[in-house]
């Protein structure tokens, strides 16, 4: 379905649960979120009707993200159920991997096509700094796990952060040459925590072009500029919310944990799905198709929303 710029939306961001087992510094407080009520949460039944109902309204592909969806009960039940709706082409899900070594093959088996693994520091003391609670070997397992499970075209999502890990710009860039993984730079957004922290931790994806000027450049893969070192059997690419404003292209809609459709990450605008079904629930999720905005406003302010990313969907 196209909304009202011509943009044609066929890629829903599912939230299964706003909780996780890290505590990331951009992400949520220390002391963690206040735990939704039981019954606030979407049940995995309406997170299967809620997809069918996209995939009605031209949906191709679904990501499940969090917080962490491996801590969801039954998340495998919402992969299976996904897996099965006609019409979608590629169910994916974003995680911080510390709990693959004991999913990676059941998550497999359960119709999950592709991976995303959160990583945004090679640096043990770093890494525990910046999650509070996770230790860096952990994630290195779950991606050892992906990939002996059969994960291939892993992606490893990496929050470029000035003053934290832009110094290790050329380490994340070196996993590129032996694997073939995709190295993603991400722009730390204003929003959530760090929506007031130094103007200097928000480094433009530019900047690895600056540094690293032998980077070639590849076809780009959605909203994803990528590049290759040469000779590198993985791949970089950057996802410039701020510095490359690609809204243009952006093709999303979310649906967070408590049923509320966002057509923007970083709109305030949101539409209850909770205790919608047939019809009804078609109709809403094409209006929030129809209303979705032409545009962010990050260059201009911080986010709209007042949820942390947690909350949202990452």
């Amino acid at each position: 379905m196209e909304d009202q710029f011509g943009r044609s939306v066929d890629y829903l961001r599912l939230s299964v649960t706003d909780l996780c087992n890290y505590r990331c510094q951009y992400c949520m407080p220390a002391e963690g979120v206040c735990k939704l009520a039981h019954e606030d949460i979407l049940t995995v039944e309406a997170c299967i009707e809620i997809a069918q109902a996209a995939a009605a309204c031209g949906v191709k592909k679904i990501r499940l993200t969090g917080g962490e969806p491996l801590v969801r009960r039954g998340i495998l039940d919402i992969c299976r159920g996904l897996g099965a709706i006609p019409g979608i082409e590629e169910l994916c899900l974003t995680t911080n991997g510390t709990m693959l070594p004991q999913m990676a093959v059941p998550l497999r088996e359960a119709g999950v096509d592709r991976l995303n693994i959160s990583l945004d520091t090679l640096r043990p003391d770093r890494f525990q700094t910046m999650t509070r609670t996770g230790q860096l070997q952990q994630t290195l397992d779950g991606i050892a796990a992906a990939q002996a499970a059969g994960f291939t075209r892993l992606k490893l999502n990496t929050v470029l952060i000035g003053g934290f890990n832009d110094d290790e710009i050329g380490d994340f860039l070196a996993l590129t040459r032996d694997h073939s993984w995709e190295v993603r730079f991400i722009e730390l957004m204003p929003m959530g925590p760090c929506a007031a922290w130094d103007r200097g931790c928000f480094l433009s994806s530019q900047t690895v072009l600056e540094r690293f000027p032998t980077l070639e450049p590849l076809e780009a893969q959605g909203v994803a500029r990528r590049y290759r070192l040469p000779g590198a059997r993985g791949t970089v690419g950057f996802i410039a919310p701020l510095s490359h404003t690609f809204c243009a292209q952006c093709r999303r809609i979310r649906v967070t944990a408590d049923g509320r459709l966002k057509s923007c990450l970083h709109s305030r605008e949101e539409i209850d799905l909770r205790g919608l079904h047939g019809p009804a629930l078609e109709e809403a999720i094409r209006r929030g198709i129809a209303c979705k905005p032409q545009e962010h406003h990050l260059t201009d302010r911080p986010s709209d929303t007042p949820r942390s990313m947690n909350q949202i969907g990452g």
